[in-house]
C-alpha cells in the first residue's frame, strides 16, 4: 500500500537542500532537446539547475558585472593557487564571489562542491565525480577538462563514484562557473562533489587526490595558481528560526543580539581556522566545529562546507607541500551575509532569490584567497 508519510518525508528532502537550505530550483532538471552541435558531437552536457539565484545568460551576467561596486573591482595581480568562495543568490553575493574569484586567473580550475542531496541517494565516503563533457553556462559550454579522467584513473576505487544524477541535481558549482567563465572564456573544470564524510577520509582521499595532481602536473608542465587552481564552494552559517524546514537554527536567538553573536563566531571561524598559514590542525579543528562528532553526518555549526571546506583546503594544501615544500596562506577577503550588507538589484535581469532574508532567515558567506 502506499506509505503516505513516507512520501511527504522524501519530498521535505528534495526541497531542503542543506540540511535546511530551501528552494533552490528544480526547472532545468527535465531534459531538453540538444542542439545539433550536441548531437553531431554526442556530448553529455550538464543542464543547469537553478536559474532563479544564478545567470543562465551572457547577457544576465554583463549587467551583473556592471551593477556590483568598484570596491570589489581592485586589481588582483596575484595567480592564487586555491579559493573559498560563496553559492548563494547571485542578489545577496555576487559582490563577493567577483572579488574572490578574480583571485583565479588559472585555465584549469578543480572545483570542491557541496552535496547537499547526497542523502536521497545514500552518497557517503566517497569523491563524486559525473561523466559529463560540458556544463552549461552563461557564455557557452564549459569544457570538462581532459585531466579529469587521468585524474580518476589514478585514484583507488574504493574512494570515488561516478554519479551523474547527483551532480545534475547540485547548485553549489554553478553558483561559481558563470564568474570563471566571464574571466576566462577558455575555463576548463574538474568538478567534484564531497558528501558525508569523516575527517580520517578526508585525509586519505585527499592525499590520493593531491598526489594525482601532483603527477598530472608536473607531466603536463603546469604551474599551480598560473595553470591549475582550486577552487572550494560554501555558504557560512544558515541562521534563523524561520523557513528552515521546520528547525530552529537560531541557538543566540532570531534578533538583533543573537544574529550578532552568530556573525561573530562565524568571523571568529574565519580568523582563526580559514586565515593565515594553513594548518592541517586548523583544518581538522573547523571540521570538527561545523560537525557534530562523532556522528560525522549531523550539524553542529550550520555550514553547508562542513565536508567541503576541509576537504578542499587538505587537498589545496598538500598540494602546495608536494610542489613548493610549504603550507598555504590564506588572506581573508570578508565576511558577508544576506542581512548584513547591501543587495543587487537583479529582478529586472530575470534573476530573483530562492529563500528570504530576514532576522528571522539568513546565510553568511566568506571569500579567503590560498597562495
Amino acid at each position: 500500500m502506499f506509505n503516505k508519510s513516507f512520501f511527504l518525508v522524501f519530498i521535505s528532502l528534495l526541497v531542503f537542500s542543506c540540511k535546511t537550505e530551501s528552494k533552490k530550483s528544480a526547472e532545468n532538471i527535465e531534459d531538453r532537446s540538444h542542439t545539433s552541435e550536441e548531437i553531431k558531437n554526442k556530448s553529455k552536457i550538464r543542464k543547469q539547475i537553478d536559474t532563479i539565484g544564478f545567470a543562465q545568460y551572457g547577457w544576465q551576467m554583463d549587467s551583473l558585472i556592471n551593477r556590483i561596486s568598484a570596491e570589489d573591482k581592485t586589481k588582483n595581480n596575484i595567480a592564487n593557487k586555491a579559493a573559498i568562495s560563496p553559492h548563494d543568490d547571485y542578489k545577496y553575493a555576487a559582490g563577493l564571489y567577483y572579488k574572490t574569484l578574480k583571485g583565479i586567473k588559472a585555465k584549469t580550475i578543480v572545483l570542491i562542491g557541496v552535496a547537499h542531496k547526497a542523502r536521497n541517494f545514500e552518497l557517503q565516503d566517497k569523491l563524486v565525480f559525473g561523466s559529463f563533457d560540458a556544463w552549461k553556462a552563461p557564455y557557452g559550454n564549459i569544457k570538462i577538462s581532459g585531466f579529469r579522467d587521468s585524474l580518476v584513473s589514478k585514484l583507488a576505487k574504493e574512494t570515488y563514484v561516478v554519479h551523474d544524477s547527483m551532480v545534475q541535481t547540485e547548485h553549489s558549482l554553478e553558483a561559481i562557473t558563470p564568474f570563471l567563465q566571464y574571466k576566462n572564456k577558455e575555463v576548463e573544470i574538474i568538478p567534484i562533489l564531497i558528501p558525508y564524510m569523516k575527517f580520517e577520509d578526508m585525509q586519505q582521499f585527499s592525499s590520493q587526490l593531491s598526489d594525482a595532481l601532483a603527477v598530472l602536473m608536473k607531466s603536463n608542465n603546469l604551474n599551480y595558481g598560473e595553470d591549475l587552481a582550486v577552487v572550494i564552494s560554501t555558504d557560512a552559517v544558515h541562521y534563523g528560526d524561520e523557513d528552515w524546514g521546520g528547525s530552529d537554527m537560531a541557538p543566540f536567538g532570531a534578533n538583533e543580539e543573537g544574529n550578532t553573536k552568530a556573525k561573530q563566531k562565524d568571523e571568529q571561524i574565519l580568523k582563526d581556522w580559514l586565515s593565515g598559514s594553513l594548518l592541517e590542525e586548523n583544518i581538522e579543528k573547523f571540521a570538527k566545529t561545523t560537525v557534530k562528532y562523532p556522528d560525522y553526518k549531523e550539524y553542529d555549526w550550520v555550514w553547508c562546507g562542513r565536508y567541503s571546506v576541509p576537504f578542499g583546503l587538505l587537498t589545496a594544501n598538500k598540494l602546495n607541500q608536494k610542489l613548493n615544500a610549504k603550507n598555504l596562506n590564506g588572506n581573508s577577503l570578508d565576511y558577508r551575509s544576506s542581512i548584513h550588507n547591501p543587495h543587487l538589484k537583479v529582478e529586472d535581469i530575470g534573476l530573483g532569490t530562492t529563500a528570504p532574508a530576514n532576522e528571522h532567515h539568513w546565510v553568511g558567506y566568506v571569500g579567503v584567497l590560498y597562495q
